[in-house]
């Protein structure tokens, strides 16, 4: 069957299959033409995957299960492991936000210097903060989406503009001949639109920078 089958049977997109593919999990045959053919196997496959992937178990445990370094139970006692560490975490950042609150504290009196100081004594202490930087880049990815989706359409509106000033100063100039330009024109401007909502959507979910957690 297709990627296309696929994706409806699991609910797993297809960039998340080829990146598992990528990783090893899953290895379809091909045809004598060179395209995937999933198998029913392959489904099952995706399925476990999706399972241990909803669980929150990285895509390099899924691995070392699959090829039997490790068992079933051994990977869920990691991620048992690993998820206490979460809440423990999670409850230590509540506790400094319930000390913070206690203070009614005002943006002008906030002291930062101290919290700040709080927080980097728990981050030695193996507390896990915001990664801003990861946040900043986000940003600047969707900067940049941004800019390259308006550069695009400045250009083709430019043209469209270049278009329709000659037809008012040319009697002469065939009308058919404007809109065969004005029409591609208008199909690339939409298209730089839905690609830059395409990619702010791949961004927000995190799809290049967290691959690993599909």
């Amino acid at each position: 069957m297709k990627i296309k089958q696929v994706e409806e049977l699991v609910g797993i997109t297809s960039k998340n299959i080829r990146f598992y593919e990528e990783q090893g999990l899953l290895q379809p045959r091909r045809t004598e033409n060179g395209y995937r053919d999933y198998r029913q196997e392959d489904v099952e496959q995706l399925k476990r995957i999706k399972l241990f992937r909803k669980l929150g178990v990285p895509v390099e445990q899924i691995g070392k299960l699959f090829q039997g370094r490790i068992s079933v139970n051994d990977c869920l006692e990691n991620q048992e492991a690993a998820l206490k560490r979460e809440q423990d975490n999670i409850e230590k950042l509540c506790v400094l936000t319930h000390e913070m609150l206690a203070g009614s504290l005002s943006i002008e009196k906030l002291d930062s210097d101290y919290w700040l100081d709080e927080v980097e004594k728990m981050e030695k202490e193996g507390i896990d903060f915001v990664n801003v930087s990861k946040i900043d880049i986000h940003m600047k990815k969707k900067l940049g989406a941004v800019i390259g989706a308006g550069a695009m359409i400045v250009i083709m509106l430019f043209v469209a503009g270049v278009l329709i000033y000659g037809y008012s100063i040319d009697s002469d100039f065939p009308i058919w001949a404007l809109l065969l330009g004005i029409i591609p024109v208008t199909v690339a401007t939409v298209g730089a639109i839905v690609a830059m909502v395409s990619r702010m959507k791949e961004i927000d979910k995190g799809e290049e920078d967290e691959a690993a957690k599909y």
